[in-house]
């Protein structure tokens, strides 16, 4: 079994006396795709928030590659790469001059050029982040995070509000991600996606981890409880019907 690179143990926030987050526990493998799943106000972006170093954290621990984010929160950014729901660049430096700017941040060489070509984006080296679609610019915001060949990547909502090309194309990208050997955790409201994603996933709900499983094995534990889909359940949606007339080549 795989060794674990994330290791959450009781996590709390609170504001005053409301408790966001209430004793979350849950560890993450290494070269894993973790998600976390849960409706609006569940708690699924302070968990992350709080993993990261980017919100303090009021109890429990959180250990990435066995360091703890509450002691070392800089070193710990250091190691890893977050894409935020919404992300804001220099506005008039183009996209190879950005990732240079983040080399230079990082102390680090990595070839600007390949990590566009890596998300797709090789032929818009010299635009500029508001110049691009709405894929476009989640893509560049992945590629960001790539600089410093992070163990972990975070995606917080990653493919909110993206037509489907543009969805299933973010898709393989985080399935390249992870054949490198990247850890991956993401939210996402699309539970197709995260089936098809995601090793495990665990469900929020009222600050509190619910169920936490394979997508599979989670499935299964709801049929064994005697559920029925209330409609016949076909082996293709309308959006393979729309990736399939209208192609899965971007529209960028």
């Amino acid at each position: 079994m795989a060794e674990a690179l994330l290791e959450i143990k009781n996590l709390r926030k609170s504001y005053g006396d409301f408790e966001a987050v209430k004793g979350v526990s849950f560890s993450v493998k290494k070269g894993e795709v973790f998600g976390i799943l849960g409706p609006n106000g569940a708690g699924k972006t302070t968990t992350l928030e709080m993993i990261e170093g980017m919100r303090p954290i009021t109890s429990g621990t959180a250990l990435i590659d066995g360091l703890d984010v509450a002691k070392q929160p800089y070193v710990v950014k250091e190691r890893i790469g977050i894409q935020l729901q919404a992300s804001a660049f220099f506005p008039n430096l183009t996209l190879v001059e950005l990732l240079n700017l983040f080399n230079d941040l990082y102390a680090e060489t990595s070839d600007a050029m390949e990590l566009l070509k890596e998300v797709e984006l090789a032929e818009k080296a010299r635009s500029k982040v508001k110049d691009l679609s709405g894929g476009q610019k989640q893509r560049f915001s992945i590629a960001t995070t790539l600089v410093n060949k992070p163990v972990a990547v975070f995606l917080d909502e990653p493919t909110t509000g993206l037509d489907p090309q543009a969805r299933r194309n973010l898709w393989d990208l985080v399935q390249q991600i992870k054949k490198k050997g990247t850890t991956v955790i993401l939210t996402t409201h699309y539970m197709e996606e995260a089936q098809v994603l995601c090793d495990r996933v665990a469900i929020m709900d009222e600050g509190k981890i619910i169920a936490i499983d394979t997508p599979t094995a989670l499935i299964n534990q709801l049929l064994g409880r005697g559920f029925k889909p209330k409609h016949v359940v076909a082996p293709a949606t309308l959006e393979d019907v729309f990736i399939d007339l209208t192609g899965k080549a971007l529209r960028d």
